[in-house]
């Protein structure tokens, strides 16, 4: 149980870390969500969002993040 604890600590945690980050680049002006790539359609009765050009930023970003852990951990 000691295990499950310390990852609900750390995944809580993380979320806090993320939310943040989030919160600090809305204050900047950062265009999350918006960026070129982002798929919006709004109709008369449904919209559907899909921000393709944010997920690829992300995953480019992260990416670089632990390959660079990673490699100062040897």
């Amino acid at each position: 149980m000691a295990e499950l604890g310390k990852a609900l600590l750390g995944l809580g945690l993380l979320l806090i870390l993320l939310g943040t980050v989030l919160m600090i680049a809305a204050r900047f002006g950062l265009p999350l969500g918006r960026l070129p790539g982002d798929i919006a359609y709004r109709g008369k009765n449904a919209s559907f969002f899909f921000p393709l050009g944010t997920s690829i930023l992300v995953s480019v970003v992260l990416s670089v993040i632990f390959y660079l852990i990673s490699r100062f951990r040897r």
